[in-house]
């Protein structure tokens, strides 16, 4: 039983500190844009991973905002302050929900994508004939997506908040039948631009996490077909309980400064 216990936190340790020389020493982002940097790649990645998860961020944020509406709308009722919905909603969604739930979406549409395609130019050799080649593998494969992640994650949760709020709107006013300018006029005297922007810094810290997280997993990978299909698991489970935990971490000091 210690034996089991220990080797699973021993790996857990050494798999953190390869992770952290992978991110380090391999994929030193501080002097990126003092080099050449392979924009052609990073634009048909934002094309990958930001037009291409469009479609499901809209979709996921559409029902959402009615979801948050109409569960709102159950509590707030019983105690007449219906009115009050609409910054809720907009709070929650601007804050957590839209962070989270587009992260998880990336994670889904994108990042699994990543760790499959590099996983397999792993096990394929792909990634040892462009070592070969003397190119750079990092700078070709894992930086264009890193940045394209870093790119896109705030625009699709712009895009997810938008979509998400505009949604609950439509569904408290011509459903739930509550005043339209009540609605509206809630949020406009309570937010602040905290509401807004705090939601926009965790997108840059998804991006950057679950991209990272993707590529290593599929960087590393091992034994053959299956191992592509094991790394994708990985990148997928690893991506998602990072964004859970790096949300409450990020929430907890927003908290601290007052945010």
């Amino acid at each position: 039983m210690f034996y089991t216990i220990g080797s699973f936190f021993l790996s857990s340790f050494l798999l953190m500190g390869e992770f952290g020389k992978f991110i380090i020493f391999q994929i030193n982002l501080i002097p990126l844009f003092f080099r050449k940097v392979r924009w052609k790649l990073v634009f048909k990645e934002i094309y990958i991973i930001g037009v291409g998860t469009t479609g499901v961020i809209i979709l996921t944020a559409f029902f959402t905002g009615m979801v948050s509406a109409i569960q709102l709308y159950s509590g707030f009722h019983q105690f007449g302050i219906d009115a009050f919905m609409g910054y809720t909603i907009f709070l929650s969604i601007a804050k957590e929900l839209g962070p989270v739930f587009g992260g998880l979406m990336v994670i889904s549409r994108a990042v699994s994508s990543m760790a499959a395609e590099i996983g397999t130019m792993r096990v394929t050799e792909q990634i040892d004939a462009i070592e070969t080649l003397a190119v750079n593998s990092k700078e070709l494969l894992i930086v264009p997506k890193i940045i394209a992640s870093i790119i896109s994650m705030p625009l699709l949760v712009i895009i997810f908040d938008f979509v998400g709020n505009l949604s609950a709107f439509f569904i408290s006013n011509y459903v739930l039948d509550i005043n339209s300018i009540t609605y509206q006029n809630v949020i406009l005297q309570h937010l602040i631009l905290t509401d807004i922007y705090s939601g926009i810094i965790k997108a840059f810290v998804f991006g950057y996490l679950i991209s990272i997280i993707g590529t290593y997993v599929g960087y590393i990978t091992t034994g053959g077909a299956k191992g592509v299909g094991i790394a994708t698991t990985k990148a997928v489970v690893y991506a998602a309980v990072c964004v859970f935990m790096f949300n409450y971490l990020i929430s907890s000091f927003f908290l601290m400064l007052g945010w």
